[in-house]
């Protein structure tokens, strides 16, 4: 499927969740306009102090985490590609009176959009499976890195993704082989929700990643595994401690996120 073509339908799909996400218990907007950090200790372990730092954040939806850092005293910048959740960021930002910044656009794209350098790029959950190339995304990484800039991230793990949605079998290839084009109904943030999208995805496996980082110049500080989620996003799930998740069957046998820290040479 040629470029252009992955981007439309998933762009179209994620403004189709804007509206939905910014309404639901997920998102808790009302607790986040009162202060609520959306970050979680998996990452903030890896961040330490961000204060006067300045963080890239890429695949940041509507900002909720970018605005986090700028109440945590960072110079926070959010890109995604959705128009509709940038415009959304924008508004919250304005309406919070924080000094984060939002970009609109390809995370492939972002050199033609911002001419800076940063202390910290940062990315989270659900990212790395929407693109098909993760060389090109490491080197956008690099390029926005200032020496001994840190890039940092937590996303879910490959062998999540290997299962059907239910955790009864291994549905999916663990490396990537050929994108993934599936119709959904509903989204992570509800399930209920009157809306249905197609997607397009790639399974990455972790040597994919790693390498594209090496090889892009970023030196690897650590690589963490966790057996839980902080988000009850999966179904067949059971909060064991406060909010964090595992799939019920399973319990602790698979490893469901993990973060990892870099530094640019």
């Amino acid at each position: 499927m040629k470029t252009k073509d992955y981007i439309k339908v998933n762009k179209e799909t994620w403004n189709n969740k804007v509206e939905v996400h910014i309404n639901s218990d997920f998102y808790d907007m009302e607790g986040f306009l009162r202060g609520k950090s959306t970050l979680n200790s998996i990452e903030l372990d890896l961040l330490g102090d961000v204060k006067g730092k300045k963080i890239l954040h890429l695949q940041c939806h509507f900002g909720q985490d970018t605005m986090s850092f700028s109440r945590l005293g960072a110079l926070a910048t959010g890109v995604d590609f959705s128009d509709k959740a940038i415009e959304k960021a924008k508004e919250i930002n304005k309406q919070l009176k924080l000094d984060a910044t939002f970009i609109c656009c390809d995370i492939y794209e972002l050199q033609n959009h911002l001419d800076e350098k940063f202390d910290i790029v940062f990315t989270s959950y659900g990212t790395i499976g929407w693109f098909p190339n993760l060389d090109k995304w490491a080197k956008v990484i690099s390029h926005f890195l200032k020496p001994n800039g840190k890039f940092i991230m937590a996303d879910f793990h490959p062998i999540v993704w290997m299962f059907d949605n239910d955790f009864k079998e291994v549905f999916y290839n663990y490396f990537n082989t050929e994108e993934i084009i599936e119709d959904e109904s509903g989204t992570y943030a509800d399930r209920y929700a009157e809306i249905s999208a197609q997607t397009i995805t790639w399974n990455h496996p972790t040597s994919e990643l790693l390498n594209a980082l090496i090889t892009n110049g970023l030196k690897l500080n650590s690589f963490n595994e966790f057996d839980y989620s902080p988000y009850n996003c999966f179904n067949k799930t059971e909060e064991f401690e406060p909010n964090k998740f595992r799939i019920k069957h399973l319990k602790n046998k698979i490893p469901m996120v993990y973060s990892l820290s870099a530094t640019k040479k």
